[in-house]
């Protein structure tokens, strides 16, 4: 008799091991070789699941793919509400969400790369985005224009155009990791190191301080 202890991920008798293992090998596979490019082949084999098991949780390859696209997008937008969500001063909020955007694809590095590609693949079919656009961007743009806001009223922020200035803070937190490949030719050393993250991390919250905190606290710079 197939026990808990026993089941193989090839079975349905462990369905959310299976179901996680799947879209862990498919996020490889999407980010490695893009949605035309990846096999559900090599995501069965890399999962050590069969393609019926496969088949039994996602209907075909774009029922796949836009599951990762909701775990890539869900993730994140989850650890960012849940770091604007604490009781904290505007800065303190700022800072935290600056640092939880930023470990959480620390984390997941390959999450980049499926995002760049699913921005150029909705460019030839804008109705592509709309789903993404109103269940992750709204709702992340909105609870962050909330806190530029506050911050502003409180007189701990400069005034800012949240249309302007999230898509840029977005970008320099993100932009490490898009171009961590070249930046280690140039250099030589590993971007993706822990000890590289660590002084990235830093050097991302120092240079978005510098753009919005206003100087010193509680007064104008």
């Amino acid at each position: 008799m197939t026990t808990a202890r026993t089941a193989r991920l090839g079975t349905r008798g462990r369905p959310e091991q299976s179901r996680a293992a799947i879209l862990k090998a498919a996020v490889r596979e999407f980010a490695q070789e893009g949605v035309a490019g990846a096999r559900i082949d090599a995501i069965a084999r890399s999962a050590k699941v069969n393609k019926a098991l496969l088949y039994y949780y996602f209907e075909d390859k774009e029922a796949l793919y836009r599951a990762v696209l909701d775990q890539v997008f869900g993730g994140v937008r989850a650890a960012i509400h849940n770091a604007l969500a604490q009781e904290l001063s505007p800065r303190e909020r700022l800072a935290s969400y600056v640092c939880a955007h930023f470990d959480y694809i620390a984390a997941n590095p390959l999450y980049p790369r499926i995002v760049q590609a699913e921005f150029l693949r909705a460019g030839r079919d804008p109705s592509r985005l709309e789903r993404i656009a109103k269940q992750y961007f709204r709702p992340v743009f909105l609870e962050i224009s909330a806190l530029l806001k506050q911050g502003a009223q409180s007189v701990d922020f400069r005034p800012v155009n949240p249309i302007h200035f999230i898509p840029s803070m977005i970008s320099v937190i993100v932009f490490h990791f898009n171009t961590a490949p070249i930046m280690k030719l140039m250099t030589g050393a590993d971007p993706m190191s822990p000890a590289r993250l660590v002084e990235r991390r830093a050097a991302v919250l120092d240079f978005i301080s510098a753009a919005l905190f206003t100087h010193p606290r509680g007064g104008r710079k």
